[in-house]
């Protein structure tokens, strides 16, 4: 075969290589030269550094990094005349390059040279103004030497100047940083104006600043900046950050209508309004997660917008006790049916009929013909799911850990096997079985999925902090027993359990006690059976009981907050309600219960929420 025709395209390949090759070469020595520049410099050897940087900028003079560091080593070792002379003669050979003379003031600064520190920043600031095109570089060595406000009359020219240029971002940064919250604010909502593909950015630079404490005054001015902006030039933008606002503050009522307004003007999506009511949902604001739903039912045609927003309003109904609720899940399978499209609407009701209505069977007959209806392995799982926990409750955990361990081997290391594995450490523990459930909890500790980690750590700490010793009794079995008990709404019985573990002396021979954990355990869940059974007195008591005996209990914002909605919502006792809201606000500023403590705090004060 002749190869003739192919020799000039094997030359080319050829030249390609070379060059590529002599590249990679000249490139490595300058790659290596400057990361041991960078190790001196980090090592204070400004000496040994200055001889390296002087080589590297002699080869590439342009390279303002080269500068910036020769520069900063001159300055470190007081040869401030010999960076003069270095950018003096730079200016002379190259000048339309105004970053030159910022580098020749803050030299005169390190001097103290004041006045002729602003004499070269003011030349700098002046050809921006012929050379837009060099604001960015100028405003940022400003900044890097924190020389803020000439940072940002740079970065204004260059906007003004070259009107595609926007610099509102680093404005904004500066702002921050002089603490001017307010002009950050607006920098923040200029850069939206002009560019709403910066809309994630600012979310995640203004919540640095955002709290999720309504009286803040960050947290006003940025309310206020919006508002403003929303009125002068209406836009989406501005519903959209007023709705990410108020709902960071929990405040998901207000926004709801930042989310109508959006939907009103294109009616096409409603995937935030599901979002938003999902998180009120999960906050426990049941009124604003219903209209959320309520507002999609009134606005959707689509059959499968229809069903998720029924399967919400369900559970919204379940959690509130509304008592239609058998005949609202009635009429939604009227229209809706048994089928496929309706499984998740199922396994709300078979969750209704097990832990609320006390019929299980019912439940697991439901669950069963689910299992039918789909051939998806993941939905077949979270049917598995809660068939497992159904069979708990009717106290079949052989069976239970059955559907469990199918999930895991099934699905590994899905979300829904992490779960399943939380349920066989759960069961484990409810049996007495501390050293299995150690052994799966350990293993979730990991968990991708922070719930499932948290609630891991927790059964972990509990079991490893109380479990018997060589045989010698610590309560943890009878807890764990209460607990599966007040599991299967079997309340008498816990409470029996509880109150043995509690004052039965013959579980602990030879004068030994319940651990501290357990005790405060013990009383925690005895407040919460009592709780359960409207027994508002002796459920205080209980609390009160933890507190008194030990004050730094880890439960003590549990327990306060307790304490609280039960003088709040059941005894009808504001002023004492107030007392516990405040200590959580003011003494356990980390509590995940804060924001719902100051929520109700500020409410029962009258604030216009």
């Amino acid at each position: 075969m002749h190869f003739g025709i192919f020799e000039p395209m094997r030359s080319f390949i050829l030249l390609i290589l070379l060059v590529f090759t002599s590249f990679c070469w000249s490139q490595t020595p300058l790659q290596n030269e400057y990361a041991l520049a960078e190790n001196y410099l980090r090592q204070s050897q400004y000496e040994k550094a200055i001889q390296i940087y002087e080589r590297l900028y002699r080869r590439s003079p342009f390279n303002t990094t080269y500068l910036h560091r020769l520069i900063n080593c001159y300055q470190q070792t007081n040869k401030f005349k010999l960076a003069e002379e270095l950018l003096t003669n730079e200016l002379k050979a190259n000048e339309d390059m105004p970053y030159l003379y910022v580098f020749l003031g803050y030299n005169f600064e390190k001097q103290l040279q004041k006045e002729n520190a602003k004499t070269q920043y003011k030349k700098a600031i002046e050809y921006t103004k012929t050379k837009p095109n060099y604001a960015g570089i100028v405003g940022r060595l400003f900044k890097d030497y924190n020389l803020l406000d000439y940072a940002i009359q740079t970065y204004e020219i260059g906007m003004k100047k070259n009107k595609s240029s926007n610099y509102n971002f680093q404005i904004a940064q500066i702002y921050g940083e002089k603490g001017e919250f307010e002009r950050m604010f607006q920098s923040y909502v200029e850069l939206v104006d002009k560019n709403s593909s910066y809309l994630n950015v600012v979310q995640r630079f203004a919540s640095r600043y955002l709290s999720d404490n309504p009286d803040n005054e960050i947290n006003n001015l940025f309310k206020r900046t919006l508002l403003r902006k929303a009125i002068s030039k209406p836009k989406d933008e501005w519903n959209v950050l007023l709705s990410w606002f108020f709902a960071l503050q929990g405040d998901f009522g207000k926004a709801l209508q930042q989310e109508k307004a959006i939907y009103e003007r294109n009616p096409e999506d409603l995937s935030e309004i599901f979002r938003l009511g999902r998180n009120a949902l999960s906050a426990q604001d049941y009124g604003a997660s219903k209209a959320c739903y309520e507002y999609i039912q009134e606005k959707t045609e689509n059959r499968g917008e229809q069903i998720d927003a029924q399967r919400y309003l369900l559970e919204i109904a379940v959690a509130t006790k509304n008592p239609e609720v058998e005949s609202l899940f009635a009429s939604v399978f009227e229209a809706f049916g048994s089928n496929q499209s309706t499984i998740k609407i199922q396994l709300v009701y078979a969750d209704y009929l097990t832990f609320e209505k006390g019929l299980p069977e019912k439940g697991q007959e439901v669950l069963e013909k689910a299992l039918t209806l789909t051939t998806s392995k993941y939905t077949k799982a979270r049917i598995q799911l809660k068939l497992g926990e159904v069979l708990v409750f009717r106290g079949l955990y052989n069976s239970a850990l059955i559907n469990f361990s199918k999930i895991q081997s099934q699905l590994k290391n899905s979300q829904i096997a992490q779960e399943a594995r939380f349920k066989t450490a759960q069961v484990s523990y409810f049996k007495g079985d501390f050293t299995w459930a150690k052994a799966q909890l350990k293993i979730l500790k990991s968990s991708t999925t922070q719930t499932i980690a948290n609630d891991a750590v927790d059964l972990f700490l509990k079991i490893t902090d109380n479990e018997p010793v060589d045989s010698i009794p610590t309560g943890l079995t009878q807890l764990a027993k209460a607990e599966l008990y007040q599991y299967q709404k079997n309340i008498e019985k816990a409470l029996s359990v509880v109150d043995e573990l509690i004052e039965n002396k013959e579980l602990f021979p030879n004068g030994l006690t319940p651990s501290e954990v357990v005790f405060d355990d013990a009383y925690y869940l005895k407040a919460k059976l009592h709780l359960e059974l409207q027994q508002f007195d002796l459920s205080i008591q209980s609390l009160e009981k933890i507190v008194k005996t030990n004050p730094q209990s880890f439960l003590a914002d549990d327990i306060y907050f307790m304490l609280a909605d039960i003088y709040n919502s059941e005894i009808k006792d504001e002023e004492k309600a107030k007392t516990y809201y405040q200590k959580i606000i003011f003494e356990y500023p980390s509590s995940i219960y804060l924001v719902e403590a100051r929520k109700k705090f500020r409410r029962i004060r009258g604030d216009n929420l």
